[in-house]
């Protein structure tokens, strides 16, 4: 099948190449086309299903229309429910994304942000790994738009959106503790990223709050263990601290590989347990009971996240905002 070009469009509207040109590039207007002619253009450049050609486009015109997004993992529902939102308002704005996971691989992140350099990308709206902090001051020198997703880095001049990740904690860890629970364990990994980080402490405050802290009942996964290592781990330690009567999970995957783990032993929730998660999934819904959780407002993160890109590619001197949002408890039969 030809492929439909300009001049494919010109012959039918009987204009100059340098006309559709103009139409098709949103100039006619400022050229001094007359509305008329600019309506012809578009209605025969869609009959024909125009397609233009990007890597053209991108020579002339400096743009790729295309956002680099780098998350830590696709594969898992909260990010992959983030990017299917931020592409469907990046379409919106005219703009393709380019997904990339990191698997939290400190060399592979950088290389990720190199590699949507030399493809020109026009933006990047980045979940960061520990040390990526390097790259991004790169995209900063280089007056790339950038926005941070769920993490950031203190002390970093970026913009950002976050939950309110130590409120989130604290509150979750209240509700277990109105709910009459005492020896609540806290699982988190061992990345040591800000979010992570601020969860914990919300956590123990309010546990010394209450005059229940004790560090025995935390326990640090190692991110980059298996799925059957973290079972086999969690399971070690819940039979160490056979007193646990609740649990705070800091991510879903910790939240999924717990669930096996309390299968495997015996545990019964909420009567053995009670137990929240951060971030949803579908199998917390469909378990039996079904796991309450610390959801994070991921549509309003994605939208936000978008705007403030849209707003720095249009705006030179555009400010740094660093929005941070609170989260939802949603209750379930798990507490």
């Amino acid at each position: 099948m030809k492929k439909i070009t300009i001049k494919d469009i010109a012959l039918e509207a009987q204009v100059s190449i340098s006309t559709v040109s103009f139409v098709l590039n949103d100039k006619g207007e400022k050229m001094g086309i007359s509305p008329a002619v600019i309506k012809k253009v578009q209605v025969i450049a869609a009959k024909l299903n125009y397609r233009p050609n990007m890597i053209a486009t991108s020579l002339r015109t400096g743009k790729t229309r295309s956002i680099g997004l780098i998350v830590e993992n696709i594969a898992n529902q909260f990010f992959s429910s983030l990017a299917r939102v931020i592409e469907e308002e990046a379409k919106k704005n005219g703009y393709r994304v380019f997904y990339c996971s990191t698997g939290n691989d400190e060399e592979r992140s950088a290389e990720l942000v190199q590699s949507l350099l030399q493809a020109n990308v026009d933006g990047f709206i980045i979940t960061p790994t520990e040390k990526l902090d390097k790259s991004i001051d790169q995209l900063l020198k280089m007056k790339k738009p950038v926005v941070l997703i769920d993490r950031y880095f203190p002390g970093q001049e970026v913009s950002h959106v976050v939950m309110d990740n130590y409120e989130g904690a604290f509150s979750a860890t209240n509700f277990l503790i109105e709910k009459g629970r005492r020896k609540i364990a806290l699982i988190n990994n061992n990345s040591g990223m800000v979010q992570m980080q601020l969860r914990e402490k919300g956590y123990v405050d309010a546990m010394k709050k209450a005059g229940i802290y004790d560090e025995i009942l935390i326990l640090h996964l190692d991110y980059h263990s298996s799925e059957e290592e973290k079972v086999e781990e969690l399971i070690s330690f819940f039979r160490n601290n056979k007193t646990i009567d609740g649990v705070l999970f800091l991510t879903n995957y910790m939240g999924l590989a717990g669930l096996q783990a309390f299968q495997k032993i015996g545990l019964k929730l909420p009567k053995d347990l009670a137990i929240i998660s951060y971030d949803d999934h579908y199998s917390f819904r469909l378990h039996s009971p079904t796991i309450t959780v610390v959801e994070q407002p991921i549509n309003t993160i994605a939208v936000k996240a978008v705007e403030l890109l849209m707003d720095q590619m249009i705006n030179d001197d555009a400010a740094v905002e660093k929005v941070v949002l609170k989260g939802n408890i949603i209750v379930r039969e798990s507490v």
